[in-house]
């Protein structure tokens, strides 16, 4: 005997557009209550944690970049490009100490966020603050920073 397909329904579908065999989610008043809505709140604490994380290694990186030019002011040549960089990575290095003193209760597949939250923004922002600020700073004749575009 033949089967025939209503219109509209595919094959798997149950009720409620949920996978056979799946179970269905708990529904009524006491299914927030436990673990769901204690997770989520230790997830947005979590989440809350590491975006003040990255905000703080991008205002480490303007900061650093922009002092790296008066640090190293009498560093000559090829050696201030050098101990720049290095001032970069031991600034980051501290970043990472106090992120793990913000006790941020990651998951173990999860633990390498401590290192990588905001790092291409950390190495980005820093070279920019350098270079723009070393370039305000050496501008030909003193002139203002308005000079390259008068």
């Amino acid at each position: 005997m033949a089967r025939h397909k209503r219109p509209g329904k595919r094959h798997g579908d149950g009720a409620g557009g949920e996978a056979r065999g799946a179970p269905a989610p708990a529904t009524g008043p006491g299914a927030a209550a436990g673990g769901a809505g204690e997770a989520s709140a230790e997830a947005a604490e979590r989440n809350r944690k590491l975006n003040f994380l990255f905000w703080l290694r991008v205002g480490l990186a303007v900061a650093a970049g922009s002092a790296a030019t008066f640090l190293f002011e009498g560093v000559a040549g090829e050696e201030r490009r050098w101990a720049s960089i290095a001032f970069m990575i031991a600034v980051f290095f501290g970043s990472i100490i106090f992120a793990k003193t913000m006790n941020l209760r990651l998951p173990a597949s999860d633990r390498k966020k401590i290192v990588t939250q905001g790092i291409g923004s950390y190495v980005f922002i820093y070279l920019f603050m350098w270079i723009v600020s070393y370039t305000f700073v050496n501008l030909p004749g003193g002139a203002g920073p308005g000079a390259p575009f008068g």
